[in-house]
């Protein structure tokens, strides 16, 4: 909000690509589906500036595809695609880790308590995230998984490399929630080891922060696996 209480464009746009990225991420907004900024702008009651401003943003960031002549159309992830997205943020963390243990000495001063701020933040998050991992919800584990991960990469202080690692979560998850919320079985494949990750890494125990992130990748692979093997539809494509 500007300081008169009304929306500026670039807030009403960042509104609406937020809003349409929670539709898909919910399942609501199904991969396939076709819509026009038309479409959208009646939808959420405002012109078409923002929407096709906010729709392109999403493009950017790989969950629409844009068509001169049909509009928008959500992106359909393959297991393949979910492997290689998998593969990407590996890279990303291990230069995470690589820039937490191996960069300048450990803060000094206001640093170090801004350092120590970060981390009980961190911590926050990852506590909920597990909690709601173990308990199967969907819904809040994604909101703070996404932040707990978005938090600890800006531990390296480089918001391409921060905005880069979060698109890629984004995109895993918009994967894989529709296949999540159709099995009976969802906690088995739900990550839950924030907390072990966090831990590691206030201690300054490389080893166990590279065995973390190890188990967090195997299980992800090991669910991709899972679903080629079975080859189901995937529940989340839309007609």
């Amino acid at each position: 909000m500007c300081p008169s209480g009304t929306v500026t464009r670039s807030t009403l746009r960042q509104q609406i690509a937020d809003a349409l990225r929670d539709e898909v991420l919910a399942g609501r907004l199904q991969q396939g589906r076709e819509f026009t900024v038309k479409q959208i702008a009646e939808q959420y009651g405002v012109s078409a500036t923002p929407v096709r401003e906010a729709l392109f943003d999403l493009s950017a960031q790989g969950l629409l595809e844009s068509d001169q002549h049909r509009g928008f159309r959500v992106h359909e992830f393959t297991v393949d695609d979910y492997r290689a997205i998998v593969e990407a943020r590996t890279l990303v963390i291990d230069g995470v880790i690589r820039s937490i243990f191996d960069g300048p000495v450990r803060p000094k001063g206001a640093q170090a308590a801004k350092y120590r701020d970060a981390l009980v933040s961190v911590r926050r998050r990852a506590e909920e995230a597990a909690r709601a991992a173990r308990g199967g919800d969907l819904d809040i584990l994604i909101g703070y998984d996404l932040r707990f991960w978005r938090e600890l990469g800006a531990f390296v202080g480089n918001t391409y490399i921060t905005d880069f690692l979060h698109r890629l979560r984004i995109q895993a998850w918009v994967f894989a929630v529709p296949y999540l919320r159709s099995d009976a079985d969802v906690r088995d494949w739900l990550w839950s080891g924030h907390q072990d990750l966090v831990a590691a890494i206030t201690l300054g125990d490389r080893d166990a922060v590279r065995a973390v992130i190890d188990s967090h990748n195997a299980h992800a692979l090991s669910w991709a696996e899972r679903l080629a093997a079975g080859n189901p539809p995937h529940p989340g494509h839309g007609g």
